[in-house]
């Protein structure tokens, strides 16, 4: 500003003399120009740098703004898909109800189940089964046997009834082949003598599309078959289903042709058409064709057949496709039965080929649990398209990815039906076994949704079925959050296993792939480092809460597990540390296995840090011998509820947290969990060094984390040890028995049980001794309780959490079959 008014000062002056020259007649016009021009000039460079700056500045701020939800620059992996893959096409990729079937197109016709009984049936729909529902509170249901690709058995106990409900698909035609699905309905045996013989059941089969498919569906009437529905779409041409009564007698059937204004409306669309028909006692059928409120609105999108009907029943679901032709006969009746007799004969036999468990002496229920858990697995793996919300620090708001695909297997089909990146590593261990061209398909799928930043969404919500599940606050994807790389877990398997079998089309895959690891192993290694050479840190911890006892680090994996009181930017995470050693060592592998020039620069950072006297320096206390993280930390908290203020009297205030002693840097070794184990877990540590005989002692102490069902995650004497991070938050990473860290456990115990070393003989008795814990326990709740579990107590081993949990939790299979390698 200076600058600029000397500029000025002094521009008067020559303007007063100029003025007086031009009044003596001494100065002429051409003598002003030079002097005009270079300020004139002068003004003009100034206002180009201003406006050069600004642009750049804007450039730069859109550039940054746009590269959360801009793809990855490079091939895609998946380079066949929909009916390119036909023996994939169809299947049961809607895992969130609990029994329908789609196709592997971006905007597939879906058929689904819905069903209740009309003598139980509640105000407002209550009792109408559809999407998988812990509330609903079933006694059991899950897949008995699926092999992913061409058929599925499963059983429903809605108590006091049965359902079972299965498909077998065929191949044939242009457009994926067909299919017949078959649900029976009867009284569970214990209460036969305790149903009425008036007791109905309702069936509700449906075909929907969503607003972006192309094509229509209608019912359909004849005199000698059952209402079905027809149509037509842009990846299937033309269809029809037909119903066929198999047992039983049909009460009435009844139709819905309707607009439903999203899929994820579907079961209230029905509810809302449900009416009494005066034809007959407690006669509920559906409303046949209904405009939607407001008038007429387009061609029907959701066509829905009901049968109610005596017990038992059965009825056969016949999908036929035009462009199928000179089949010799029907996929009905008792051809259906035999050809699902068959292929479940075919499916013992390649499940005892895959793991052996006959083989290696396990009893009839063994068996029948392990191939429940993998074909839950199988079962589960869904497809969806859609776009997940995403965040960066450059955005004010959430902005959209880009629509996209994505076919995965779910944690829980009640409660987590969508994909988890860290869990997802852990299903590709198992996936892999039963079928890794599936595994690759899955990968490939994952690593599609790489964004320019390297950076993949750790949580995927796509679509409005499974956004419709998630609480608002989960469903933004923040591009600063990591989670545990898992899939270079499954890659290490994958090369451990399969390396003689990878075929060119696989290799090509690979290929596809490498590039995509390669920037995602860069964005952890430059957005998660720590302040230290050699040191990493998960980001997303929240550094202002005052509600929680540990602020949780959801990016980890291990939500509230105590980590440092106090996060701050020079927190260190063991955990993480070992990841990227296990990345940079696979990383490694596969470059190599790929002919790339840049398997040293991994193998050199792989050495690094697989360094241990690194991870010593960093990591291990010499006072408590263990690893442990490092941070601003105390243990001096507790929750108390504040004195409400005068306004505030009648109020019941959240508690918030208390800290009773300054925290200060320092190792977070008061606390013996997962993961302060992670070297041990993830085999990065020495089988010479003392640190993993200590730890195999440690394990092993039944005040630690030793318990009669697994380990559990973190030791009684933790003073957070099942203690609540909130009051509104159960303790969950804080003392239960995961299956996921306890097979971790199972397979490093075995690995360091075949290397030379002091503690080979301890590592191999702790193996079978925990491997018989494991097994043990998650088969007899199991069969006690009907389900798989998210986690089990360490108490009595009674499963917790959400159900079924036929994710990480079915890595028990591989316990039984011991395939770690």
């Amino acid at each position: 500003m200076a600058r600029q008014r000397k500029t000025v000062s002094e521009s008067n002056k020559e303007s007063k003399s100029r003025n007086s020259s031009s009044s003596n007649g001494s100065s002429s016009p051409q003598s002003k120009t030079p002097q005009s021009k270079s300020v004139f000039i002068y003004w003009k460079q100034v206002a180009m740098v201003l406006v050069l700056g600004v642009t750049v500045v804007f450039a730069i701020m859109g550039y940054l703004q746009t590269r959360v939800n801009t793809p990855f620059d490079d091939k895609k992996v998946i380079v066949k898909s929909g009916l390119k893959v036909p023996e994939q096409f169809w299947g049961t990729y809607r895992p969130g109800v609990y029994f329908g079937l789609k196709t592997r197109d971006p905007h597939s016709l879906v058929t689904g189940l819905m069903w209740y009984f009309p003598n139980r049936l509640g105000p407002g729909g209550d009792g109408i089964r559809h999407w998988c529902e812990q509330g609903d509170n079933l006694r059991k249901y899950g897949w008995l046997q699926h092999d992913g690709s061409n058929f599925g058995v499963q059983e429903i106990e809605d108590a006091p009834f049965k359902l079972t409900t299965s498909f077998v698909k065929r191949s044939g035609g242009q457009h994926g082949g067909e299919w017949t699905a078959r649900i029976t309905a009867d009284v569970l045996p214990e209460y036969q003598n305790k149903v009425p013989k008036s007791e109905r059941i309702s069936l509700i089969w449906y075909a929907a599309l969503d607003k972006d498919t192309e094509g229509f569906l209608a019912p359909t009437n004849s005199n000698t078959d059952l209402t079905g529905i027809r149509g037509e779409t842009s990846g299937l041409g033309q269809f029809k289903m037909t119903l066929f009564p198999q047992q039983g007698t049909v009460d009435h059937e009844s139709y819905l042709s309707t607009v439903v204004p999203g899929l994820d409306l579907l079961k209230e669309t029905v509810i809302n058409s449900l009416r009494l028909d005066p034809g007959g006692p407690r006669k509920i059928v559906l409303g046949g064709a209904i405009d939607p409120p407001g008038g007429p609105n387009g061609v029907p999108n959701l066509v829905a057949t009901q049968i109610t009907a005596k017990l038992p029943f059965s009825i056969d679901i016949v999908f036929e496709s035009k462009s199928v032709a000179n089949v010799p006969e029907r996929l009905l009746g008792d051809s259906y039965t035999k050809s699902l007799e068959w292929l479940r004969t075919r499916f013992d036999q390649r499940f005892e080929d895959t793991f052996g468990l006959k083989s290696k002496g396990y009893h009839a229920k063994h068996i029948e649990f392990a191939q429940a858990a993998l074909s839950n697995m199988i079962g589960g793996i869904g497809y969806f398209y859609g776009s997940s919300l995403v965040q960066s620090r450059y955005n004010e708001e959430p902005v959209s990815y880009w629509r996209a695909p994505l076919y995965t297997a779910v944690p829980s089909r009640s409660f987590f039906p969508r994909g988890f990146l860290w869990d997802e590593g852990f299903h590709g261990l198992l996936i892999s076994q039963w079928d890794l061209d599936i595994e690759l398909d899955i990968m490939g799928h994952w690593f599609d949704l790489m964004n320019a930043e390297g950076w993949i969404p750790r949580e995927q919500i796509l679509g409005v079925e499974a956004r419709a599940k998630v609480p608002k606050e989960f469903v933004v994807q923040w591009n600063t959050n990591a989670n545990p790389p898992t899939f270079f877990l499954t890659l290490e398997y994958i090369l451990n296993k399969y390396e003689e079998q990878l075929t060119n089309e696989r290799l090509a895959h690979l290929e596809r792939l490498y590039p995509r690891l390669q920037a995602w192993f860069q964005w952890f290694n430059s957005t998660q480092k720590g302040a230290l050479a050699g040191s990493y840190r998960w980001r997303g911890r929240d550094y202002l809460t005052n509600k929680e006892l540990n602020p949780k680090t959801l990016t980890s994996g291990l939500d509230d597990f105590p980590r440092s009181s106090h996060p701050s930017d020079l927190e260190r995470h063991v955990d993480l540390y070992c990841w990227m050693a296990v990345a940079s060592n696979t990383m490694a592998r596969l470059a190599y296995l790929l002919g790339r020039d840049t398997y040293a620069k991994y193998k050199q950072t792989a050495s690094y840090l697989m360094d241990n006297g690194l991870m010593d320096e960093l990591h291990w206390s010499n006072f408590s011998k263990r690893y442990a993280d490092y941070g601003l930390h105390t243990d001096a908290v507790k929750l108390v509820r504040p004195k409400p203020l005068p306004r505030q009297q009648n109020q019941n205030l959240e508690m918030v947290r208390e800290v009773l002693k300054r925290p200060e840097y320092r190792l977070v070794d008061s606390h013996f969990g997962y993961v302060n184990v992670f070297p041990f877990l993830l085999r990065v540590l020495e089988p010479t060094s003392p640190h993993l005989g200590q730890i195999l002692k440690d394990i092993r102490r039944p005040d630690y984390l030793w318990s009669d069902y697994g380990l559990r995650s973190l030791s009684k004497t933790s003073p957070l040890y099942m203690r609540r991070n909130t009051e509104h938050d159960p303790p969950y990473w804080r003392g239960q028995v995961w299956i996921n860290m306890n097979f971790l456990a199972a397979r490093s115990l075995w690995h360091y049980g075949q290397l030379e070393g002091p503690y080979r003989t301890v590592a191999r008795e702790l193996f079978e001794e925990l491997r018989t814990n494991v097994v043990n326990n998650v088969v007899d709740q199991y069969f006690k309780t009907g389900y798989v579990w998210e986690q089990y107590s360490d108490v009595t081993g009674e499963g917790s959490g959400c159900r079924p949990f036929t994710g990480w939790s079915a890595l028990t299979v591989i316990l039984m079959s011991g395939g770690f390698e």
